[in-house]
């Protein structure tokens, strides 16, 4: 059977699912009884979902966990967490009660502006530019006010707009670089929708400047389009305590812990092999939080990565020291988030999970979500420093080992007793299987 369709998406979902089934299953009974095993019994919340994206055949699941006993500048939080990971919820909850009785998490949000651009390209005189751009600079936010007046009720809109001149980078490449203020919301529709405007009253302006030649009329449009680098949208999480405070219940004590730690972050300001790990960590706790609110994960990962190569060379999101006698492990992190529109008012889950964090602002959720990465982060090197990362992590695999091999309810329960005090590998898992069921 050919793989090419057309038409596919015209198609209901039983006949995609037949199709897809038909086409690339050798058991396409099997392979439909799957998708449909995922699909809501309520088929008004079915339809919810199948209208999220395009040509949907089922749902994806991902456990939804909580980790509690975040203490944030003075308020306790219960956060939820969306992933698929082992040891991540356990490490954060790990991680919050260590520092629950060290006074907490304290965060502040350093600035909240976010950025777009219109780029273009223009042939003439860089001096009639910059004359053309002084001149159409209130028409442009002017005519974008349809779009702003309701933000700007709320207390946002158009920050700034300033003219950028690219071109030792591409010939007669330029740019219109405008800032935005979107508050609750995380403002990407109506950032592009300024834009688009932008472009418009830009380039219909053009026509009718005086001082521009025939020639330089013609700007073209190449694109309009938000950033999802946002360095000035910016928040900042930090735990500290006296260093005799750090004490390990195994006998480390808080100097030998604090030190190593410190080299352990150190290493990864300048070893970018090491800074992409160490990155990851935060992103666990990050994305999980992200995703649970129905933030896009791939717009913070970008903009995060992109900042922590902001200097040059890819370096650690976090920091730490050692300063008179008192530990300090804090980290600086954009972060652009809404808790209104896109899913936050529709998918019933991240509904449950805002009313979780008490309904947050932006800016709170910021906060929730920087706190969230830092504890991962201070968990994944409290592990590493100390007993090794794979101790805790494989322990929490265990279960995903015993299930991959069909593991009965008694057989879980012997062999999560008998890796209490034995060391989990998969090979591990699977002799001490085998010898269970001989």
């Amino acid at each position: 059977m050919t793989k090419i369709i057309s038409g596919f998406s015209k198609r209901s979902k039983l006949e995609k699912i037949d199709w897809i089934a038909d086409t690339y299953f050798s058991n396409a009974d099997a392979a439909k009884a799957v998708l449909k095993q995922y699909w809501h019994s309520d088929e008004a919340l079915q339809q919810l979902h199948d209208e999220f994206i395009e040509n949907t055949v089922s749902n994806y699941y991902l456990p939804l966990g909580v980790a509690p006993n975040f203490l944030i500048n003075g308020e306790v939080y219960t956060i939820p967490m969306a992933i698929e990971e082992s040891s991540v919820v356990a490490a954060a909850s790990k991680a919050a009660k260590f520092w629950l009785d060290r006074g907490g998490f304290k965060t502040e949000v350093i600035a909240t502006k976010k950025i777009g651009q219109v780029h273009f390209m223009y042939t003439g005189n860089p001096e009639h530019l910059q004359q053309y751009f002084k001149h159409i600079k209130a028409q442009l936010i002017a005519d974008a006010k349809p779009i702003t007046r309701n933000m700007e009720k709320r207390g946002g809109g158009i920050l700034a707009i300033e003219l950028r001149d690219k071109t030792q980078d591409i010939d007669n490449y330029y740019q219109l670089h405008a800032s935005f203020e979107t508050l609750d919301a995380m403002g990407a529709n109506f950032i592009n929708s300024c834009l688009e405007q932008f472009a418009k009253t830009f380039k219909d302006g053009a026509l009718h400047f005086e001082t521009f030649t025939a020639t330089e009329r013609d700007i073209t449009i190449v694109m309009s389009i938000l950033s999802n680098y946002v360095p000035e949208c910016l928040v900042r999480a930090e735990v500290s305590c006296p260093v005799e405070a750090l004490q390990e219940k195994n006998g480390i004590s808080g100097h030998d812990f604090a030190t190593k730690f410190v080299q352990a972050v150190a290493i990864a300001e300048v070893e970018p092999y090491r800074a992409v790990t160490h990155n990851k960590g935060v992103m666990n706790g990050i994305d999980a939080v992200v995703l649970a609110t129905g933030n896009d994960f791939r717009a913070v990962e970008a903009g995060v990565h992109a900042y922590a190569a902001k200097d040059g060379r890819y370096s650690s999101l976090s920091h730490a020291k050692i300063e008179n006698g008192i530990f300090k492990f804090w980290m600086d992190i954009p972060l652009a988030l809404g808790t209104v529109g896109g899913l936050t008012g529709l998918h019933p889950l991240v509904k449950l999970a805002l009313e979780l964090l008490g309904q947050p602002s932006a800016k709170t959720l910021m906060q929730i979500v920087a706190v969230a990465g830092l504890a991962q982060n201070f968990a994944a090197l409290r592990s590493l420093t100390t007993t090794g990362i794979q101790q805790g992590h494989m322990k929490m695999h265990l279960m995903n080992i015993l299930n991959q091999f069909e593991a009965s309810p008694a057989e879980k329960l012997t062999l999560t007793e008998h890796f209490k005090t034995h060391t989990v590998t998969h090979s591990a898992v699977v002799d001490a299987l085998k010898k269970l069921r001989v």
